[in-house]
């Protein structure tokens, strides 16, 4: 079952991306780039605020593709207590090397790769998460100016990436721009999560204040586990387990 990943600012917006349904709370500072960070006392806040309630990921920033500045940047926002720890894989002439060198289970963190449609790497990204042992990929946009996911690759293309990435025993995401609208689109591949920023927002502004109906618009569309029903409406109850992305 595809699940709803909520990009949020810190813990006013996580609880109101908790409160309407979402499945993932996604710490990012849109403000700060494709991935930009939260500042540590926002991070462990909320983290702290969730409390367990739902799985909780938190990107590192754009940061090069420099095994020591990455190793640092991931086991400081691993020992926040985040679930799963995100970092960009921007392409350069680093990029392939770096990938190598990084070691997930040294750094007490459980990766995510996120590959960019607008700025995909030459290196075989998929298979090194795979390699290093990390969690999953996503893809998303790195230049939100230029347009949602499907403006970069077509379904094909996706559904191509989604069977990839499962093929290797990765869990894998897809994001980047996307609206309500492309749901019904991207549900039919099969992605472990959709993750959304802008259409969640006032305005459809990624930048703007977190909107709880928009949040709820989004969930009314990806069909939900017993545990996030019950939790947005405690009359049901549900026996699943807390979702592990």
């Amino acid at each position: 079952m595809t699940q709803f990943l909520a990009s949020v600012r810190g813990p006013e917006e996580a609880e109101i991306a908790l409160r309407a349904g979402a499945d993932i709370i996604d710490l990012k500072e849109p403000d700060r780039g494709a991935l930009g960070a939260v500042p540590d006392d926002v991070l462990r806040e909320t983290v702290r605020r969730i409390a367990g309630r739902a799985p909780v990921s938190a990107t590192v920033g754009d940061l090069p593709m420099d095994r020591d500045v990455l190793e640092t940047a991931i086991a400081k926002t691993a020992t926040a207590g985040v679930d799963y720890v995100k970092f960009g894989v921007f392409e350069s002439a680093a990029t392939e090397a770096c990938l190598r060198a990084l070691k997930p289970r040294l750094l007490g963190a459980q990766l995510i790769l996120v590959l960019f449609a607008d700025e995909l790497p030459e290196c075989d990204a998929i298979g090194l998460a795979a390699e290093m042992g990390a969690a999953g990929v996503m893809l998303d946009t790195r230049y939100k100016t230029s347009g949602h996911l499907l403006s970069h690759l077509n379904r094909d293309a996706l559904a191509a990436f989604v069977a990839d990435a499962r093929s290797r025993g990765l869990r894998v995401g897809l994001a980047g721009s996307l609206r309500a609208g492309h749901v019904h689109d991207l549900l039919p591949l099969g992605p472990d999560l959709l993750g959304f920023r802008g259409a969640l927002c006032e305005a459809s502004l990624r930048g703007g204040a977190l909107s709880e109906p928009a949040v709820r618009a989004v969930r009314a569309l990806i069909p939900a586990e017993p545990e996030t029903v019950s939790r947005v409406d405690p009359s049901l109850s549900a026996d699943a387990p807390t979702p592990i992305w």
